[in-house]
């Protein structure tokens, strides 16, 4: 199976312009330690408010004329569903958004409010529904991680961390679900930066990937286990086939953060770096805060993947 290459990423990069934004690499000199320092890659500034606006974009954007005519369907638990909203209607395609019943309001609603129509389900619905609409109504599925498209869209986040990351930048931690964003991003990174170490960061209640790189193969969790994590972005069961081997060829390790970790990273973000980040997107800084020994690295890098956190849940975690 190809894997993405600059070629891919680049293009990527072209089509995305204007569109997404290119996000800073933001030093945190409050969270140095010693001679350890860290940057924070805030993709939560994104239009949608997650990485996913560079993915969904890159893979619409690439549509013939006769697919963008047919519409598009999606599945997701709130940040792939509103990044493809927000694409077709800039580029006024019809999308279909199956998401859990279980998705925060505040990213349903979000989703809605780009056009999109919205169909709620069971979680364990999410991931079969939309091959039956596709194949009942002519849609093009449009998957969250699982297509070379999306991976280059995602992929130019590591694009932009090389170039504008400290020489001395020696490992970069970034979020795992269904494995687009890590896999892009480190190609992207190993591609242009072989020196640094990218290291993978997914919560303890829903560490099938970690299982998957130590495996060597793809292994999958039930659907009732990765549900366990407050980080709902990252409950998917188990990585994409395209994407697992990025993630075999690229990624150095995988470490987990418990719920409480990334809790307390949520806290920290808003309070120090003044950044909004919702549970999915601290677990990167998290594994700076709480798994040093595991992760290594002086000079490092951590993308917080997105902010779309339900605004009851930032006040809970404020004052905790």
């Amino acid at each position: 199976m190809a894997l993405v290459g600059l070629e891919e990423l680049r293009a990527a990069r072209q089509r995305i312009a204007g569109v997404a934004v290119r996000t800073p690499l933001v030093p945190a000199p409050w969270a140095a330690e010693g001679e350890r320092r860290l940057w924070l890659k805030p993709e939560n500034l994104q239009p949608t408010g997650a990485f996913k606006t560079r993915g969904a974009y890159n893979r619409l954007a690439a549509l013939t004329e006769d697919e963008r005519a047919r519409g598009v369907v999606a599945q997701s638990s709130g940040n792939h569903a509103q990044a493809v909203a927000y694409a077709a209607r800039a580029l006024g395609i019809k999308a279909v958004i199956v998401m859990p019943d279980t998705s925060p309001a505040v990213k349903v609603e979000a989703t809605r409010s780009f056009g999109a129509e919205v169909i709620l389900v069971a979680p364990e619905e999410r991931d079969t529904l939309p091959a039956e609409l596709a194949g009942k109504h002519g849609y093009v599925w449009v998957p969250p991680y699982d297509d070379p498209f999306i991976i280059a869209g995602q992929g130019t986040v590591g694009l932009e961390i090389a170039e504008d990351a400290p020489a001395d930048l020696d490992t970069v931690l970034v979020p795992v679900s269904g494995g687009g964003l890590i896999g892009g991003t480190a190609a992207a990174l190993k591609l242009t930066r072989p020196g640094i170490r990218v290291i993978g960061v997914e919560p303890e209640l829903a560490a099938d990937a970690r299982a998957s790189l130590r495996a060597g193969r793809r292994v999958e969790w039930p659907v009732a286990d990765t549900y366990r994590t407050i980080a709902d972005g990252l409950r998917t069961p188990s990585l994409g086939v395209l994407p697992f081997e990025h993630v075999a060829a690229y990624v150095d390790d995988i470490v987990t953060v418990t719920e409480d970790e990334i809790r307390a990273t949520v806290a920290v973000l808003a309070r120090r770096g003044r950044l909004v980040a919702e549970p999915s997107g601290a677990v990167a800084p998290a594994a700076y805060f709480h798994r040093a020994a595991e992760t290594g690295g002086q000079s490092v890098a951590a993308v917080v993947s997105g902010g779309n956190i339900d605004p009851t849940l930032l006040a809970e975690l404020l004052s905790a």
